[in-house]
C-alpha cells in the first residue's frame, strides 16, 4: 500500500512539473516567429554594442539610452565592461550616440542600469532617475544633467527594504516614483521556481521620502512602467503575462485597475507617444531565443503602438518586426517628431524615420 501510494504520488508530481513545464513555453511563446516589418529608413545607431534597455526622450528631442544590462539569465556580450549612460540629440540631421561623463562620488565602476525616467523641474533642470544593480543589488540613483558639458552630477541614492528586483520607474516629483518589482524572490533559484510556479507575487510600489508603499499587486512580473500624458493614469506591462495594465491614479497615490490589453508578445519597457498619446512598446516575440541565447538563431525584435489604450478595443499595430538578424531583443521604442528609437536588452540599438 505504502508503494501504491508513493508511485501515486510521484506520478502526480511529474504531471504537475510536465504541466507547469508546457504551460510556460507556451507563456514565454517558444514556438512563435517573427514576421518582419521593416523600413528603408531605419539603421543601426553606431557606438551601441552591448545593449539600450531603456530609452527615455526629453521635449527638447535629447535621448538618455542606458547601457550595459547585467541581468541573470539574460546574455551578456560585454560582461567585463560597467554600464553607461548614452546621449543622443535627435534635432541633429545624423543623430550620433555621446557618452554622458559622470562626476566624482559615484561609483562607476560598478553600474548597472536598467529602467530610467527624467523629471525636469519648475526651473528647467532635468533630473534623470537610473535604476541600478551593482553587486547585483537594486537602487534608484539619482543625476542632475548638465546640458552644456553633456555630463551627470551625481546627487544622491534612495535604496529601501521594499526595493527589491526593481525594473523600471516613472518619475513623479522629487524624489517621488513609481517602481515595478519584477520578481518577489532576490535568490536566482527562487526566481526560476517564481517564474516557474508563475505565483504572481510581483509588485508596483510608490516612493516617496515620506511614505513607501505597495500600490498595485498580483503580476506574474512586472516590468516597464509609464504615466498618461495627462498624468491620470499609469500603464503597466506584464511581461511573462504579454498585456498591458492601465491603472487610475488616485489622490493617496494608491492605483486601481481600470482594464488590461492582451497582447500575443511579452512586453517589456513602455514609453507614450508625446505628440498622440498612444503606448509605445518593446517586446520580445519570443522570450525562450531570449533565455537560451543561440547566435544562430537569435531572439527577434517586435515594436508595437496601442491607440485609444482607455477605449474597449484599443487598435495595436506594428511599428517594426525583426527576427534577430538586424535586431535582438528589443526592450523598448520611443519616439520624437517622426523619428523612432529601439532599444535592446543586451545587443544594439535602432534609429528610423517614420
Amino acid at each position: 500500500m505504502g508503494k501504491l501510494m508513493a508511485l501515486i504520488l510521484l506520478g502526480a508530481g511529474l504531471a504537475l512539473v510536465g504541466e507547469r513545464f508546457l504551460t510556460l513555453r507556451e507563456r514565454m511563446n517558444a514556438y512563435r516567429e517573427v514576421e518582419s516589418v521593416e523600413s528603408q529608413n531605419c539603421h543601426l545607431i553606431e557606438g551601441i554594442e552591448n545593449g539600450s534597455e531603456d530609452i527615455d526622450i526629453l521635449p527638447s528631442g535629447l535621448a538618455f539610452i542606458s547601457n550595459g544590462l547585467k541581468y541573470p539569465g539574460m546574455p551578456d556580450l560585454a560582461p567585463d565592461e560597467p554600464g553607461r549612460i548614452f546621449l543622443m540629440d535627435l534635432n541633429e540631421q545624423n543623430p550620433r550616440v555621446q557618452e554622458l561623463n559622470i562626476g566624482d562620488g559615484f561609483d562607476k565602476a560598478s553600474f548597472n542600469p536598467h529602467g530610467m525616467s527624467t523629471f525636469i523641474d519648475k526651473d528647467q533642470t532635468v533630473y534623470l532617475y537610473v535604476v541600478n544593480h551593482p553587486h547585483m543589488d537594486s537602487t534608484v540613483e539619482i543625476f542632475k544633467f548638465e546640458e552644456q558639458q553633456r555630463s551627470l552630477v551625481y546627487l544622491k541614492t534612495i535604496k529601501h527594504e521594499l526595493l527589491k528586483s526593481v525594473n523600471d520607474i516613472v518619475v513623479l516629483g522629487p524624489e517621488q516614483f513609481y517602481a515595478t518589482r519584477d520578481h518577489y524572490f532576490t535568490n536566482f533559484f527562487l526566481v526560476l521556481l517564481e517564474l516557474f510556479m508563475d505565483l504572481r507575487w510581483t509588485q508596483v510600489l510608490f516612493y516617496s521620502p515620506k511614505e513607501v508603499k505597495v500600490v498595485a499587486r498580483g503580476f506574474s512580473s512586472a516590468n516597464g512602467i509609464t504615466i498618461s500624458l495627462d498624468k491620470k493614469y499609469i500603464y503597466v506591462a506584464d511581461v511573462s503575462d504579454k498585456n498591458i495594465h492601465v491603472m487610475k491614479i488616485h489622490d493617496n497615490w494608491d492605483l486601481t485597475q481600470l482594464k488590461v490589453i492582451q497582447l500575443d508578445t511579452l512586453v517589456d519597457n513602455l514609453t507614450v507617444d508625446p505628440d498622440t498619446g498612444d503606448i509605445l512598446a518593446g517586446c520580445h516575440p519570443n522570450a525562450i531565443k531570449l533565455l537560451m541565447y543561440n547566435t544562430e538563431d537569435p531572439p527577434g525584435s517586435e515594436a508595437l503602438r496601442i491607440r485609444n489604450a482607455l477605449s474597449e478595443k484599443p487598435m495595436i499595430s506594428t511599428m517594426y518586426a525583426n527576427n534577430g538578424s538586424v535586431l535582438q531583443g528589443s526592450s523598448v521604442a520611443s519616439v520624437y517628431r517622426g523619428k523612432l528609437l529601439i532599444g535592446t536588452v543586451f545587443h544594439k540599438a535602432l534609429y528610423c524615420e517614420l
